[in-house]
């Protein structure tokens, strides 16, 4: 302490709280109130957007279960030298796996029920290599998936609503129909319902189903799969890979990645998200608004130190620098407490929440009603650094007018009557 500048111990010394007065200990009051609504708000911010990144990590996780990080098919809807393209995907460090497929839309028909779904064809042995099906299979088996045999994996909500169990037939109807004498009829084929699988989306569980690619080729009347799909060690970098991929492939081919699959679900949760930070940013706003008010009236207590301090020959920008100083202890204070009392709770979601249901006798996220029934938290650093640089930064903006006011202060008229 005896080697900092007198304006660090001066304006150290007015943020503590005061004794001599009820006017200081009041104002101490109000600035204890000021760190606390920062530390709400940055807590608050930190806890909101940690959930919001865990159920977008689940989410997306649960989709990439389904999902390649990567496909590859040529324009003209068919790739029949797959292997010669995979080998050359292969070339590159990043990809991991390869699996060719073959994707097809075809109505469903079990008695009077007929259901949408989008079928893909794939090789059992393959698909592991590039997806996270097969581990997702709630009942049957994934290697019952034979060429000839024409079997099917259905996704659970899917099976639900047709009333289908394993062991059982359903219909599928393609899409494009066959020239008969009596006119254009749907094709039709019989499938053996061999495995239900559950990934936890309901958009793939309720609308979409597997079977070998032979099958799938036989049933499309295609002569080769539909194209590759690759999955990469860091699916963050599939756009970037993606991009490489389009480079050295050879061939009319086109190429996707995960997110471009998703855009408008992804644009929307960054959208969300955004939004929700700019109205949590508030609640710090308002805080820093009432150290504004803590700083004026301070100001306007010590008119007379103030005074004293500029006839000792202290210059206007020291007098700034105290009441600066005094604005940013509160505001580094309340947004310390408030990223620790935000991490602390961030960390800790999966028992806190689980607790509270349990004193409230409630339960937030219903099993019967939402996929994921346990509220997720994914703490990122750069989230938590924003939002505190974002805190400080009103902190000191708060202090700009107060401290300036300060330093207008005339000593004359400050100790006319004192």
């Amino acid at each position: 302490m005896k080697n900092l500048s007198f304006e660090w111990l001066v304006g150290l010394r007015y943020t503590r709280a005061g004794r001599r007065s009820g006017r200081n200990s009041f104002i101490s009051f109000i600035s204890l109130i000021s760190m606390a609504g920062i530390t709400l708000g940055v807590a608050a911010l930190i806890i909101v957007i940690s959930v919001m990144n865990g159920f977008q990590k689940e989410v997306r996780d649960r989709m990439l279960s389904v999902l390649a990080h990567i496909e590859v098919f040529d324009a003209s809807g068919s790739l029949p030298d797959w292997k010669s393209t995979a080998l050359q995907a292969q070339k590159n460090p990043a990809v991991k796996g390869t699996a060719p497929y073959v994707d097809g839309q075809a109505m469903i028909i079990r008695d009077e029920v007929m259901r949408g779904v989008i079928l893909r064809g794939v090789l059992p042995d393959e698909e592991p290599k590039v997806s996270e099906v097969a581990t997702k299979i709630k009942y049957g088996k994934w290697s019952d998936l034979r060429p000839g045999e024409f079997n099917i994996v259905l996704g659970a909500a899917l099976a639900n609503s047709l009333h289908v169990r394993i062991g059982e037939k359903i219909t599928l109807a393609a899409a494009e129909g066959q020239m008969t004498p009596a006119g254009m009829v749907p094709r039709l084929k019989a499938f053996n319902v061999v495995g239900i699988f559950e990934a936890g989306h309901y958009e793939y569980d309720s609308g979409m189903a597997f079977m070998h690619i032979e099958d799938a080729q036989k049933f499309f009347r295609l002569s080769a799969p539909s194209g590759l799909r690759l999955r990469i060690q860091d699916m963050l970098k599939a756009p970037q890979v993606a991009q490489e991929l389009s480079q050295t492939l050879t061939g009319d081919l086109l190429i996707r990645d995960w997110s471009q699959q998703n855009k408008n679900y992804f644009a929307a949760v960054k959208t969300e998200k955004t939004m929700m930070f700019i109205i949590l940013t508030l609640i710090i706003a308002v805080a820093a608004f009432n150290l504004v008010s803590t700083l004026v009236m301070t100001v306007t207590d010590k008119q007379a130190d103030i005074a004293i301090l500029r006839t000792l020959g202290a210059s206007p920008m020291s007098i700034m620098k105290i009441f600066v100083i005094q604005g940013a202890t509160v505001g580094l204070s309340g947004t310390a407490v408030g990223i620790g009392l935000g991490v602390l709770v961030s960390l800790n979601i999966d028992v806190i929440v689980p607790f509270i249901e349990r004193v409230l006798g409630v339960q937030f996220l219903a099993k019967d009603v939402y996929v994921i029934s346990t509220l997720p938290s994914d703490l990122q650093l750069s989230d938590v650094t924003t939002i505190g640089l974002v805190a400080v930064g009103l902190a000191l903006l708060a202090t700009i007018y107060p401290s300036w006011r300060a330093s207008r202060v005339k000593p004359a008229e400050a100790l006319r009557y004192e």
